[in-house]
């Protein structure tokens, strides 16, 4: 694994990804979807570790969207089953890494075996220092919103807040995404050019990037493109730059 060769405080503190192209990756090659799907786990692997390796110390991954429960009942129900075994899978590492995993997404609406793997290893990797994975599961950026929204008027109404004290800053904390920077960067494969309903409220200021490849093709080289890119840009977060 090579060491990238761009200055760490122009690298993104935190990248979040919608992998998407794993089920056109498995038909290409005559392949179950699922097949896809299980590729696409060993890459969020391999690009953990090189990402962590490199600095960038926060890292989400768009696993399963509200949406995904229109696709059939066998791709869903292996899904599952696979992201369950992922989990699994990938404790051992994240422990001797000390990196903690976060899951966002309403949890509750996934199968019990599922929801009691995530406890079990959110639990066994709280102690992890600076650097976060967050897999977000049954999650949809207008879900996060309405839970938000939900949240602060039961507090309005139970007296706990005034309508004043709702700002930004407040509201991001009733997000699902309370403990977490807002990413800098946001990476998405396959050639598609939308955003999905994946962190809305969160990345009003991330720097997009896209790519043909499918999830199960991306690379170290495709994140070092990445990560070089969203050196070059300039942040400006709708101000001037100093010399404008």
């Amino acid at each position: 694994m090579e060491e990238i060769e761009i200055p760490k405080e122009k690298l993104p503190k935190h990248i979040a990804f919608i992998m998407d192209g794993n089920g056109r990756w498995a038909k290409e090659r005559n392949l179950p979807r699922l097949m896809g799907h299980r590729e696409g786990a060993l890459v969020v692997e391999k690009i953990s570790e090189i990402a962590f390796n490199w600095g960038i110390n926060y890292l989400t991954f768009f696993a399963f969207s509200t949406e995904n429960w229109k696709r059939p009942r066998e791709e869903v129900e292996g899904l599952m089953k696979l992201l369950d075994e992922s989990i699994d899978k990938f404790k051992d590492k994240l422990i001797e890494n000390k990196i903690k995993l976060k899951v966002i997404g309403n949890i509750e609406e996934l199968p019990n075996y599922l929801q009691r793997r995530i406890k079990y290893v959110i639990e066994e990797t709280k102690t992890g220092e600076d650097k976060v994975l967050t897999i977000a599961l049954n999650y949809g950026g207008r879900w996060d919103i309405l839970q938000a929204v939900k949240r602060i008027a039961l507090q309005v109404r139970d007296n706990k807040l005034q309508i004043e004290d709702i700002n930004e800053s407040l509201f991001s904390s009733f997000l699902s995404t309370f403990d977490l920077p807002e990413p800098d960067l946001l990476i998405r494969t396959s050639g598609e050019y939308r955003i999905s309903n994946f962190l809305l409220w969160q990345i009003a200021y991330t720097e997009l990037w896209f790519t043909p490849k499918y999830w199960p093709d991306f690379n170290e080289e495709d994140l070092k493109k990445a990560c070089l890119d969203f050196a070059q840009r300039k942040r400006r977060f709708g101000g001037l730059e100093n010399n404008a």
